[in-house]
């Protein structure tokens, strides 16, 4: 008897229909570059395998590591999106699920941006289709790419070069015209200005260093008539990777760069006391009852453990200011007990 009600555990865990009150980060072992959609009663998560596309499906976030999932999509052995599958997020649209990620060829030089479709009612079911490159506009390096809807208007962001070589990344703006085609001109929302956004310098010739200036990971966060830019800043492969924000009101031209008011200091860093190093490449979600935000996010447990795998998925709420801006407090140590979001 007791060895089946442990089997019955085990298996409404992994459904997602297993109530627990409580959870721990990290959510995963490892997992770069999160992003999770609750919709219809379940979250479906993915992150960067660098391989393939894979989504989890799951009735609570607190049983993600039990959770079903499945690879949804394999790319080809070679071609313009053969490897280094990166920040994959997936997103319903107009009636049907996308998935925007970027890939190349194996040389770094060629990133792009890529989407996928799905008809299904369940992304885990029916067939992804690749929809095709998602032409920035002036076709550019790019990566990180994310997709958010203000007043009608459907509009791309993403991190790019400004040129054909990597000088810095930077965040940039585009209007689309349906969920897989931009339209009009590219815009600079941001540069990396601050010192806190220039850690990372590496070494690219055996004569010298050159300094990586890094904006990339950008989110639109909505809260009232005020849209939040929150993005990751620095090296990923420093632990001074950390979250920056930049603000905008929704009645505002968002194509227009003075429209967005850029916070001088990071919103959320480090805090080796906790044991959290370069936290960053996030998303929000908000609990099933709609009444709780939620920041979901990856950070390294030790110093020095840069861009690889040692990245972990992590979740916690976040609070609002008096003035409407996000308060995401600081990154909590792993493995303390966090509320489950509620669903009442």
């Amino acid at each position: 008897m007791m060895k089946f009600l442990a089997t019955l555990l085990f298996t409404l865990a992994a459904w997602g229909g297993y109530a627990q009150d409580t959870f721990t980060n990290p959510l995963l072992p490892s997992g770069a570059d999160p992003w999770c959609i609750y919709k219809n009663g379940w979250y479906y998560y993915t992150n960067t395998t660098g391989r393939n596309i894979t989504i989890w499906k799951t009735k609570s976030i607190a049983t993600l590591a039990t959770a079903e999932k499945k690879v949804v999509w394999t790319p080809p052995g070679t071609g313009p999106y053969s490897k280094e599958i990166w920040a994959p997020e997936i997103h319903f649209l107009q009636g049907k699920w996308y998935v925007y990620f970027a890939a190349d060829s194996g040389h770094n030089i060629d990133h792009r941006l890529w989407v996928l479709e799905n008809t299904s009612a369940d992304p885990l079911q029916g067939e992804w289709i690749m929809k095709g490159k998602l032409e920035t506009p002036d076709g550019k390096w790019a990566i990180d790419g994310s997709v958010f809807e203000n007043k009608g208007q459907m509009y791309l962001i993403w991190s790019g070069w400004e040129g054909d070589t990597n000088g810095q990344q930077n965040i940039y703006i585009a209007k689309m015209k349906n969920p897989w085609t931009t339209e009009g001109q590219r815009v600079l929302l941001s540069a990396p200005t601050y010192d806190w956004e220039k850690n990372g310098k590496i070494s690219n010739d055996p004569t010298g260093v050159t300094q990586v200036n890094v904006n990339e990971g950008p989110e639109v966060l909505k809260h009232g008539n005020k849209l939040f830019l929150i993005y990751s800043a620095s090296g990923c492969w420093t632990d001074f990777y950390a979250l920056g924000m930049s603000s905008a009101t929704d009645d505002k031209d968002l194509m227009n760069p003075a429209s967005w008011v850029k916070h001088p200091q990071p919103v959320f860093k480090q805090l080796p006391e906790n044991g959290v190093y370069a936290p960053g490449h996030n998303c929000f979600f908000t609990s099933p009852n709609g009444k709780e935000d939620w920041i979901l996010y990856h950070a390294n447990s030790k110093p020095g453990q840069g861009c690889g795998g040692h990245r972990s998925p992590r979740a916690q709420k976040f609070t609002w200011n008096a003035d409407g801006t996000p308060n995401f407090g600081v990154p909590l140590p792993a493995c303390i007990e966090l509320d489950v979001p509620s669903e009442k």
